[in-house]
């Protein structure tokens, strides 16, 4: 395929919390799969994270980590690029310009803020409340015209879409109006000791998510331990059994079968033996994802990040300067 008619994907995570199972199979894994069909720029989304109060060390460490876990997933720089969002000011100036034809209606309908917030939005920073109009800057920003996400992420790729086309229709049509693409199964995985719940890196249980970056033997036992149903049928029913069918999304999504075909393999089994299985399928997933992880170094990953900014900062500068035209400031 030409590569001025691919198409271009944006998305990002934030460095704070630990990454997980979920992240990786509702997003990351995804991200792998689009660098062949699109043009592809990943984003460690670094002012998203300080929304919340955060340790300096900590963040920039986990800055570094967040770029590793990319490059351990598959992300090609070959294919894509990947910097550090900090690193270009055009996101947070576009943020501010979007900020004047975005609307408190707009950012009181998010309902991630309401979640976080929980219940003190009184006392919460403006930004964990803005950040919905900075997320869809760093979609715009680069003329993106899909963006992977999670089911969770989709009212922010909305607002994006409709800030633009607001955008345009106030001013001139400089602004691509990106899209959403859903991964139908895994968008969502949810919590191993609360399958009602999203899995979240920021859950205070431990035994709510395996992370990226666990022990294999203590995300093994994590398993072991992961609510299910009183029940013992190993059989997808969403509603009736939310423990087992998210564990058969799990398996399913790394072992690379059908949920159907893993019914049939434990037909008569229970859950005991399924959930040995998909133990060891987790651990072997974490060694070998580990070991691709750990062999990548720190100065290499800085190197890498300040490569990325540069190669696509003047995306970035020219978008700015095209919205900066339109209303009248240059």
């Amino acid at each position: 395929m030409n590569e001025d008619k691919k198409l271009r994907v944006f998305s990002g995570v934030q460095p704070s919390g630990n990454l997980h199972l979920g992240n990786y199979l509702g997003a990351i894994s995804q991200w792998v799969n689009m660098q062949e069909k699109y043009n592809c720029i990943f984003c460690v989304v670094d002012y998203h994270a300080i929304t919340v109060k955060q340790d300096p060390e900590i963040l920039r460490k986990k800055i570094i980590e967040i770029a590793k876990i990319y490059l351990a997933s598959g992300i090609d720089l070959e294919n894509s690029i990947i910097f550090q969002q900090s690193d270009i000011k055009e996101h947070t100036e576009l943020a501010w310009i979007l900020n004047t034809v975005a609307r408190i209606s707009d950012l009181n309908k998010m309902t991630q803020f309401k979640d976080k917030a929980d219940g003190n939005q009184e006392n919460v920073s403006v930004g964990l409340y803005d950040y919905p109009v900075l997320m869809a800057a760093d979609i715009i920003l680069y003329n993106t015209d899909v963006v992977p996400v999670g089911e969770d992420q989709l009212q922010h790729v909305e607002l994006a879409r409709d800030l633009a086309k607001r955008f345009n229709h106030n001013f001139d049509k400089v602004l691509r109006v990106p899209k959403a693409e859903i991964r139908k199964e895994g968008a969502r995985i949810m919590g191993l000791d609360d399958p009602t719940k999203k899995m979240s890196k920021s859950a205070t249980s431990e035994l709510n998510y395996i992370a990226l970056t666990d022990d294999p033997d203590k995300a093994a036992k994590k398993i072991m331990k992961a609510s299910t149903d009183s029940d013992m049928e190993v059989k997808y029913d969403k509603e009736k059994k939310p423990g087992i069918s998210n564990l058969l999304t799990i398996y399913s999504l790394l072992a690379g079968k059908e949920i159907k075909e893993l019914e049939k393999e434990y037909s008569g089994k229970g859950y005991g033996d399924f959930k040995k299985g998909l133990a060891e399928v987790v651990k072997k997933f974490l060694i070998d994802f580990q070991e691709k992880y750990n062999a990548i170094s720190d100065d290499e990953v800085k190197k890498l990040l300040k490569s990325g900014a540069e190669k696509i900062q003047p995306i970035a500068e020219d978008t700015i300067l095209r919205v900066k035209k339109v209303i009248g400031v240059k």
